[in-house]
């Protein structure tokens, strides 16, 4: 995975429970990195996990429930470091729709070597189906990522989430009405 995740998460870790808890939990961690991180650099999923893992028993929130927060950081950032890629889409269900086709080819472009997940999507009725399929078990990231789209364009979205895998899932995507 590349770095900015990690350093994205980090900083999200710190706003909740302190830089120092966080230097903490990365010194508990027997992390090959050591828990230091490039934005640029390529780091283990694993690592990853172990964080978001640790935080939760920090927090007292559930690992899943950090994912999904996590993904709404994510979001939030991409919006201020991409905002044209935002600002070129009509709402949130025409940038859930490019995210493979649009988004993941610039990605790639940036970032030869970024292992992204896939994302299949289909228009059902006015609502759209996703398939995230990926090495990584980020369902619940990828969710908070979605919901956190539908904020950004003031468009509450209803998410259903059926889970094939740990990194596979079907999401379906409508706007609240």
């Amino acid at each position: 995975m590349k770095g900015i995740v990690f350093t994205e998460l980090l900083a999200m870790a710190e706003g909740v429970v302190g830089e120092a808890a966080v230097d903490e939990v990365l010194d508990e961690l027997a992390l090959a990195s050591g828990g230091a991180y490039s934005r640029v650099g390529n780091y283990p999923c694993s690592e990853l996990l172990a964080i978001v893992t640790a935080l939760s028993g920090r927090t007292g929130l559930a690992a899943e429930d950090l994912q999904r927060r996590f993904g709404a950081w994510m979001h939030t950032r991409f919006t201020e470091l991409y905002p044209d890629v935002f600002a070129a889409k009509d709402g949130p269900l025409d940038l859930l729709q490019s995210v493979e086709t649009e988004v993941h080819v610039e990605v790639r472009k940036l970032y030869p070597d970024a292992e992204l997940p896939r994302f299949e999507t289909t228009w059902q009725g006015e609502g759209l189906r996703m398939r995230y399929v990926s090495p990584r078990p980020l369902v619940a990231f990828c969710e908070g990522m979605i919901h956190a789209c539908g904020a950004h364009y003031g468009t509450p979205l209803r998410v259903g989430v059926a889970r094939v895998s740990d990194g596979e899932a079907v999401f379906d995507v409508a706007v609240e009405r």
